[in-house]
């Protein structure tokens, strides 16, 4: 999963980045709306953290900008105001929940399975294609219900395929979804070559078929039609 939290409050940023590194989950971060804008623009999001209060104007002004720039986006808002009216303001607006603060970090993490469950995995804990099963509550994959050992940057890539299905997904934004802002400090992309090998290797060892496919000068794509 990745995120994109918008918060002004360094504390409280750096605490849930770090609690949400901890889980597995790409975490990027910024502080203002002209910043996020920017973000929102250029990468993609699985769920956007969204407090309402930022220096710069309100976090409810940016809900149609994500909404017109990220397709397939969650938004969470975070906010220290408890009115009616606030909430009802950003869930009409667009928002998907809205977490009151001071919350426990615990519940910020079960918010996001939540909507990440109900967005990408259709209400379920399992994401099924034929004969692979994945369970990203567990971390778990199966195929042909045998276990598939995967090391965790491979299960994240099993789990961006499958839920951009027949969509050519360049290098770049593989590396953007599975590594974030670290992503600039990276000298080449050549290291994704070697990830998706070893995955479609583990994945036929077990008796899959060879769904990846090479988009030749552009990335890959994770084809259904292949039988």
């Amino acid at each position: 999963m990745k995120i994109l939290l918008i918060e002004d409050q360094p504390e409280l940023l750096d605490s849930i980045r770090e609690f949400l590194a901890s889980e597995g989950i790409v975490c990027e971060c910024c502080d203002n709306c002209f910043d996020a804008q920017d973000k929102l623009l250029v990468y993609n999001y699985d769920c956007i953290i969204l407090d309402i209060m930022l220096p710069d104007g309100s976090g409810l002004d940016l809900i149609d900008f994500i909404k017109e720039n990220q397709e397939n986006s969650n938004i969470l808002i975070i906010s220290a105001k408890n009115s009616l009216k606030d909430k009802l303001d950003g869930l009409e607006l667009g928002a998907d929940d809205y977490l009151t603060k001071p919350f426990h970090l615990a519940e910020l993490h079960a918010r996001l399975k939540a909507l990440y469950r109900r967005n990408q995995l259709g209400g379920t804990d399992q994401l099924v294609f034929r004969e692979i099963q994945v369970n990203p509550e567990k971390m778990e994959v199966r195929v042909r219900q045998a276990p598939l050992e995967l090391t965790k940057k491979e299960f994240d890539l099993l789990l961006f395929f499958l839920t951009n299905k027949d969509r050519v997904l360049s290098r770049q934004a593989i590396v953007n979804h599975l590594w974030g802002d670290f992503t600039d400090d990276l000298a080449n992309f050549d290291f994704v070559y070697q990830h998706i090998k070893n995955l479609r290797k583990k994945i036929c060892q077990a008796g899959g078929l060879d769904y990846i496919e090479t988009v030749y000068g552009i990335g890959y794509k994770f084809n259904t039609a292949k039988e």
